[in-house]
C-alpha cells in the first residue's frame, strides 16, 4: 500500500469518527477481479480501499468527509464504500 493514501486514510478515519473495517485493500494483478479487467485498477496500485459501513448516515458522512480531504474515486454500494487517490479525472459511481 501506497504510505502517503495509508496516512489521508487514517485522517479521513479520525474525521469521520467511527472506527474502519475495510472489506478490500491491495489487490494482486492476478487477483480473480483485477485479472477480468483490461488493465489493473487502484486496488492494484496500493491506493484503494472499500470500507464498510453500517447505516446511511456513516455511508453519507465518509463520502462528505472523503470529498472535503479530497479523495478523488469514490464508489458508493449498500454496505461499503470505495475511496482512493487516482490521479486520472476525479469520478464517483455507484455500484
Amino acid at each position: 500500500m501506497d504510505p502517503e493514501f495509508i496516512h489521508k486514510l487514517d485522517i479521513l478515519r479520525e474525521s469521520c469518527g467511527f472506527p474502519f473495517v475495510i472489506t478490500s485493500g491491495y489487490r494482486d494483478p492476478s487477483h480473480p477481479v483485477e485479472a477480468k479487467k483490461s488493465t489493473p485498477g487502484t486496488h492494484s496500485s496500493g491506493i484503494a480501499v472499500d470500507i464498510a459501513v453500517n447505516s446511511g448516515a456513516q455511508r453519507r458522512l465518509l463520502v462528505q468527509k472523503a470529498l472535503e480531504l479530497g479523495f478523488t474515486g469514490i464508489g458508493v454500494a449498500d454496505t461499503f464504500v470505495h475511496v482512493d487517490t487516482r490521479t486520472t479525472r476525479p469520478t464517483m459511481w455507484t455500484y
